[in-house]
C-alpha cells in the first residue's frame, strides 16, 4: 500500500510556521498516543531544534496505558517535557500551563530579574486529526478553534489568549511530503490522520487485523466473538468479522467493505480496546 498525501496548503502552512517561530517561547507538539512515533512530523525536529518543546500525547484514553508509560519515559530521555492527556474529557490538560512554564523556566527568571513580565507564547503543532483544536478548546473552556473527526479541519493560524498568562498559536495540521516508512503511513491511516478517500478501505482493514492478531489477539477475539485467529490472514479474519456481524449479501458472499468500515470505525473509537500501534524499542 503506497499512501501519499501532501496538499498544497501544507506547504504554505510549513512556511507560516517557520515565519512565526521568532516570537514563540515553547513549541507544544500534539501527537496521537496510539501512534506516538508515526504521528510525529519528522520535519519538526529540524524546524524546532532551537526551541524548548513539550510533547503532548493526546487520546491517551484510547491507548495501551503500559505502552504510553514507556513512551513517556522515552520522551523524558530526549530532554523534552511530556504529558499524556485526553482533550475531550480534559484529563491531564490542567498540567499544560505548568509544563510550558517549566520548559522556559530559565528565561522567565531572567525576565523577572529585569522587571519584564509578559505572557508565555506557545505554538501548538501536530499532524492532522491529532486533536490540537480539541485541546485548545479545552484550555479555553470554549469553542475557540474548529474541531472535527476528519483531518484538515483547521486551515489558518489563530492566536488565543488564556487567563493564566498564556498565549496560544494554533496552526493547521501538517504532514510531510513523502512517507519513507510505509508502516508510518499505515499507522496514520489506521488512526484517521489520512483521509479515507485516498486508500483502499478493505486492504487497510486487513493490515490492521494482521497487527491486532499479533499484538492484541484477546481484545480482537473478544470484540468480534472470534474463535481461533492464529495463522490466519487479515482477509480471512475480515470475512469472519463480516459473517459474525451478519454482513452477508446475495449468494452467501460477505460484504467485506461494510465489515472493513465497521472495524476501522470501532478501532478509532476505542471499542476494540486500548491499543497502541508501536513501542519505543521497536520504532525509535
Amino acid at each position: 500500500m503506497n499512501l501519499q498525501w501532501y496538499p498544497g496548503h501544507m506547504t504554505k502552512t510549513r512556511r507560516q510556521i517557520a515565519e512565526e517561530l521568532k516570537g514563540i517561547d515553547v513549541v507544544m507538539e500534539v501527537t496521537d498516543a496510539r501512534a506516538p512515533a508515526s504521528s510525529r512530523n519528522p520535519d519538526f525536529d529540524v524546524l524546532f531544534a532551537a526551541k524548548p518543546r513539550v510533547m503532548v500525547m493526546n487520546k491517551a484514553d484510547l491507548a495501551d496505558p503500559a505502552v504510553t508509560a514507556a513512551w513517556e519515559k522515552w520522551y523524558i530521555g530526549q530532554g523534552w517535557g511530556v504529558l499524556s492527556v485526553n482533550a475531550l474529557s480534559g484529563s491531564g490538560v490542567e498540567k499544560i500551563a505548568d509544563a510550558a512554564r517549566a520548559a522556559v523556566a530559565d528565561k522567565l527568571r531572567r525576565d523577572k530579574a529585569r522587571g519584564v513580565s509578559r505572557p508565555v507564547r506557545i505554538m501548538i503543532v501536530g499532524i492532522p486529526n491529532a486533536g490540537k483544536s480539541s485541546l485548545i478548546n479545552r484550555l479555553c473552556g470554549r469553542a475557540s478553534a474548529k474541531t472535527g473527526d476528519k483531518p484538515g479541519v483547521t486551515r489558518g493560524k489563530q492566536w488565543i489568549k488564556l487567563k493564566n498568562g498564556i498565549e496560544l498559536l494554533d496552526t493547521p495540521g501538517i504532514l510531510w511530503p513523502k512517507f519513507e516508512n510505509q508502516r508510518d503511513a499505515l499507522n496514520l491511516a489506521f488512526i484517521g490522520s489520512i483521509k479515507d478517500e485516498i486508500m483502499d478501505t478493505e486492504e487497510l482493514a486487513c493490515h490492521l487485523l494482521e497487527f491486532l492478531c499479533q499484538a492484541y489477539p484477546k481484545q480482537l477475539a473478544d470484540r468480534y466473538k472470534l474463535d481461533d485467529i492464529s495463522n490466519r490472514s487479515g482477509f480471512e479474519v475480515l470475512q469472519d468479522v463480516g459473517r459474525i456481524r451478519g454482513f452477508v449479501v446475495s449468494g452467501g458472499e460477505i460484504d467485506t467493505l461494510r465489515a472493513a468500515n465497521i472495524l476501522l470505525n470501532e478501532f478509532r473509537a476505542g471499542r476494540i480496546g486500548r491499543i497502541t500501534l508501536e513501542q519505543p524499542c521497536k520504532t525509535v
